[in-house]
């Protein structure tokens, strides 16, 4: 294909070629076609004949159609393969297949070209061999008979355009090619309205190989005519299935500039504000009941800059928000007031136990510790005992003499350091450890806290929770205890 572009005069009245003679006036195909074609193996769909199609040739076939274009005939076979994943071979090729004349060929690239073809018979292969260039057939043509249009045939004729134009109102896609068709083309001459139906469908190939092979026109206006009702019913669910989507989108957008209609109308009353603006709202309204530390102060500050600036669908903004939730709902500052009167810590303590006279006594002893100091802070009971002695509600019991509030939790079987110093806020679904989820259930920075079963408190690849609880009790150090979630220190 040396020539960017070769053009052939596809005319059938033109001087014939191959095995035909010269004749004034019209030539039939059967003389301008040869008797031996060199063979194409089309993919997907078969070719179908008195139409003009695109064929894109690569690969090794370039030099087939080379040869074809070089030849006196410029005639090639379109059969279709039985695999299109397979070569081309006698057993992978149909028995039938279309004559056609190369129009134009368009070199593209060294390795495609883009044929223009002319569509002119039907053909039945009676030999297949091989030649250097590729499959060459001796084939026998099945010219279109010359039919009278009667009624019956007539009828079906207008079956098929009436299922044409009812076709075009439902996919649009084939509407041009359709009434270019039906305007040329008339009721008399059903085998090529019948062919260009089959073409026009999304049919399989193989549905549309049996069109092509079959010789007897009422016949294949019956194939036809099952193929294009398929195609009907197919267009009509697709276009149900577009209304339906098409109004669930509309109902979707209705609902969502109606929301915005009225965020903006309740925003210019005052009844409403946007989500962002609410909730650092929300988080001012809360500092203003707290008294945190001067770093923490400067923590929230830049946190809430930062989340002033984060669009809400941001994944960071999530991680921001409920960090600052956390900063802004632990008990800054809030203190119950301590009560030491021995009297009534002694009334208590008889009144939910019953004997434990030497651990009464040992409680009271604390009590006025405190009252001399002034202050418990720091001071930690260790008490020890059996399941079921009352180990758990002595403390809450404390809890109730001081005039604090009371929260326990087990630490049998924790493995985890995390739970007791939380895990980074980085993480999904991260959350402050067991002692700042503690105090903020208890709303005060000063809780009687029982560590129930701190004797089953295991190490694991995780971390040694034993180890952090250090920083936990000893007072030199919980003054200014750092969680890993929060990283701010927070007097415990």
């Amino acid at each position: 294909m040396g020539e960017a572009s070769k053009t052939v005069d596809p005319d059938p009245t033109g001087p014939p070629s191959g095995n035909g003679a010269a004749a004034p006036g019209l030539v039939r195909i059967s003389e301008v076609l040869p008797d031996r074609l060199p063979i194409l193996g089309v993919r997907m769909r078969p070719y179908f004949p008195g139409f003009t199609a695109p064929l894109a040739v690569t690969g090794e076939h370039l030099e087939r159609i080379q040869a074809v274009i070089e030849g006196p005939d410029q005639a090639i076979g379109l059969v279709l393969l039985k695999d299109a994943d397979a070569e081309e071979s006698p057993e992978n090729l149909c028995h039938v297949g279309v004559a056609a004349k190369i129009v134009k060929a368009i070199q593209a690239d060294t390795d495609t070209a883009h044929v223009l073809l002319n569509c002119l018979a039907r053909f039945t292969i009676q030999e297949l061999k091989e030649t250097k260039e590729g499959w060459a057939a001796l084939v026998k043509y099945h010219h279109e008979p010359e039919l009278t249009v009667n009624e019956e045939l007539k009828a079906y004729s207008m079956t098929i355009v009436g299922t044409l134009k009812e076709l075009v109102q439902l996919d649009p896609l084939q509407s041009e090619a359709i009434k270019l068709f039906l305007n040329r083309s008339a009721m008399e001459d059903p085998a090529k309205l019948a062919d260009f139906s089959a073409a026009l469908t999304t049919a399989s190939s193989e549905e549309l190989q049996q069109v092509l092979e079959t010789f007897d026109v009422r016949s294949r206006i019956d194939k036809v005519l099952l193929l294009l009702h398929k195609e009907l019913e197919m267009a009509k669910l697709k276009q149900k299935i577009t209304d339906q989507i098409e109004d669930q989108m509309s109902e979707r957008q209705r609902e969502f500039f109606l929301r915005e209609q009225l965020k903006a109308i309740k925003q210019e009353l005052g009844i409403e504000k946007e989500g962002k603006t609410s909730e650092i709202e929300a988080f001012q309204e809360r500092l203003r009941e707290l008294s945190p530390s001067p770093e923490g102060v400067k923590v929230i500050s830049e946190e809430m800059e930062k989340l002033r600036y984060l669009e809400p669908a941001s994944p960071e903004y999530t991680v921001t928000r409920n960090y600052l939730d956390w900063l802004t709902v632990l008990p800054w500052g809030k203190l119950s007031e301590d009560s030491y009167r021995l009297t009534r810590a002694r009334r208590i303590l008889d009144r939910d136990h019953y004997g434990l006279d030497d651990v009464k006594e040992r409680i009271i002893e604390f009590v006025a510790v405190g009252k001399m100091k002034g202050d418990i802070s720091g001071s930690i009971l260790c008490l020890v005992g059996p399941p079921g002695v009352g180990k758990t509600s002595i403390g809450r019991s404390i809890a109730e003499a001081l005039g604090r509030r009371f929260y326990r939790f087990s630490l049998g079987g924790m493995r985890d350091e995390a739970e007791i110093k939380g895990p980074r806020r980085t993480y999904i679904g991260a959350m402050p450890g067991k002692f700042l989820q503690a105090l903020k259930t208890a709303g005060t920075a000063n809780p009687v806290i029982m560590l129930d079963e701190i004797d089953k408190v295991g190490a694991s690849f995780r971390g040694d929770p034993a180890s952090a609880l250090l920083e936990v009790l000893d007072p030199e150090q919980n003054s200014s205890f750092r969680d890993h979630y929060r990283g701010v220190p927070f007097f415990l």
